[in-house]
């Protein structure tokens, strides 16, 4: 009898599980060297100058804008289909979210829409490489310089992507989350990376109370900061990552070829990017012989697990309809989101997995 196919799996090894031991028997079980060494090894891998790891990628987000400094009277533009992350740290700040809305075959943020939302209010601008797949980083990042706007990378989805031949996370300031969910783990975790010095001794400022050692509070700050246990788990997972994604390209490649049934639209690939798919994303149109919760329950009933990777846009969720949001409508996001479905695409799968997972959903009828 086949297994049932999990829409994520996370793959850790004895490796791991021996270098949490040797943290646990060490005693210096938080923030130390094992996280200044993943720190420095992942600043090498995505070449940038800083990374500060910090305890999980929300808390990356939240980082980053307060390390800028936002306040009640700015303004920070997003992608209107995202994780609710994206936007709910931007309310941290108590500053004003403001929505763009994203490109049709990317889901990524529309830089022509964007422009059309700066106001002398803005600040700053978060882009989400969703799903894996680098957001229009030329564009956006020409629009952000011109303007003197801050632009932070949502790579939440997208640890090893890149664009034009660059990794993601290092043209703006980068903030990762290391999810079980995501291409490499933590368990819980993220990283803020940044070539501004003078942004990064910020961040790490605030990221442990303000300290600036022997108990010289000089900023208020939080305890964001990540433990021994994390890092030891990310330095491994950082060497296995390249074999991870490699892995979810060529799962989704076999997918693309081997899904065949009219009405179902595969991933969109950029040229100019390497997109790691964090997720594989389907759009069904109207064409599709089935609605998709009909397909999701046969997928269920087929031992094939789906997910909806979002079902609204985030104004339309009931906090952000609380506080008013939602008068300017972004209408892609919200086809968007009545279209998408993910289907399993980690490393764990066989290819036999990925061939009944095809012909599974070729053989659906009206």
């Amino acid at each position: 009898m086949r297994d049932f196919i999990s829409i994520a799996k996370p793959i850790i090894g004895e490796e791991e599980v021996e270098a949490v031991g040797e943290v646990l028997r060490s005693g210096m079980l938080t923030q130390g060297e094992t996280v200044k060494h993943f720190e420095e090894e992942f600043s090498k891998y995505l070449n940038v100058r800083n990374s500060i790891a910090v305890s999980n990628g929300t808390v990356a987000l939240d980082l980053a804008l307060k390390a800028l400094g936002l306040g009640p009277n700015d303004e920070v533009i997003g992608p209107a289909f995202t994780f609710i992350a994206t936007a709910n740290c931007i309310l941290y700040q108590g500053a004003k979210p403001v929505f763009a809305d994203v490109d049709a075959k990317t889901f990524n943020i529309d830089p022509d829409d964007l422009l059309e939302k700066i106001t002398p209010r803005t600040r700053a601008v978060i882009g989400v490489h969703l799903y894996g797949q680098p957001f229009d980083l030329k564009a956006v990042t020409q629009i952000c310089e011109d303007r003197n706007i801050a632009l932070v990378e949502d790579c939440a989805q997208a640890h090893g992507a890149e664009f034009e031949g660059k990794k993601v996370g290092s043209f703006g300031t980068g903030c990762f989350s290391f999810y079980p969910t995501k291409n490499m783990t933590t368990g819980e975790g993220g990283m803020v990376t940044t070539n501004d010095d003078a942004l990064a001794a910020r961040l790490r400022l605030l990221r442990n109370h303000g300290d600036t050692g022997k108990y010289n509070h000089v900023a208020l700050g939080y305890n964001y900061r990540m433990m021994n246990l994390q890092g030891a788990i990310g330095l491994l997972q950082l060497k296995r990552l390249e074999g991870f994604v490699a892995k979810r390209i060529e799962n989704a490649e076999r997918l693309n070829q081997n899904i065949k049934i009219k009405g179902l639209t595969t991933p969109y690939r950029a040229s100019n990017v390497r997109h790691v798919y964090n997720q594989y994303v389907v759009r069904l149109e109207d064409s599709f012989p089935v609605s998709r919760e009909k397909l999701m329950e046969r997928l269920q009933a087929k031992g094939i697990a789906s997910a909806v990777h979002y079902p609204k846009a985030v104004y339309e969720q009931p906090l952000y309809r609380e506080l008013g949001y939602g008068g300017e409508r972004c209408p892609v996001s919200e086809d968007v989101a009545r279209r998408v479905m993910s289907l399993p695409v980690h490393p764990s799968l066989s290819p036999s997995d990925l061939t009944y997972i095809a012909e599974t959903i070729d053989s659906f009828e009206a």
